[in-house]
């Protein structure tokens, strides 16, 4: 409901790309829990030394990926994912101190989820030729 009348996404037929990145093992992802809201640049791919490039191209570019957001990204070489035990990179935003089962939190996530998607979605398409190209070298 949300999404439906936010001014940037009320006329988008899919709301964010998400999976769709174009990019084998790049994704963007929401993630909420009892301690934190996170809006993710996920590199998955199972191939390290293709994943840790794709990190390093991204650093490269950082100042267009951290466009709009005030206190940056947070860049994190190595993460464990709990749910697959999969090892990805991960760059993203978060806001803490948000319980996903705290229904009273649900509005600040959902902007929060929202805006900042938005945010990282647009950034990362600028970028989104160079790392295809850059990673096909």
């Amino acid at each position: 409901m949300r999404c439906r009348v936010h001014p940037e996404l009320s006329k988008k037929k899919k709301n964010f790309i998400l999976h769709r990145t174009k990019i084998s093992g790049v994704a963007l992802r929401f993630e909420a829990d009892r301690k934190s809201a996170r809006v993710i640049l996920e590199l998955g791919q199972r191939n390290e030394d293709k994943r840790l490039k794709a990190f390093e191209i991204l650093q490269n570019y950082k100042i267009v990926l951290e466009e709009g957001f005030p206190d940056g990204l947070t860049w994190e070489f190595f993460h464990q994912r709990e749910d697959s035990n999969k090892e990805v990179c991960r760059i993203y935003t978060e806001l803490t101190e948000v319980d996903i089962h705290r229904q009273t939190d649900w509005p600040d996530i959902f902007n929060f989820f929202i805006e900042n998607m938005i945010r990282l979605e647009t950034n990362f398409l600028l970028l989104r030729d160079v790392l295809k190209e850059e990673l096909q070298e």
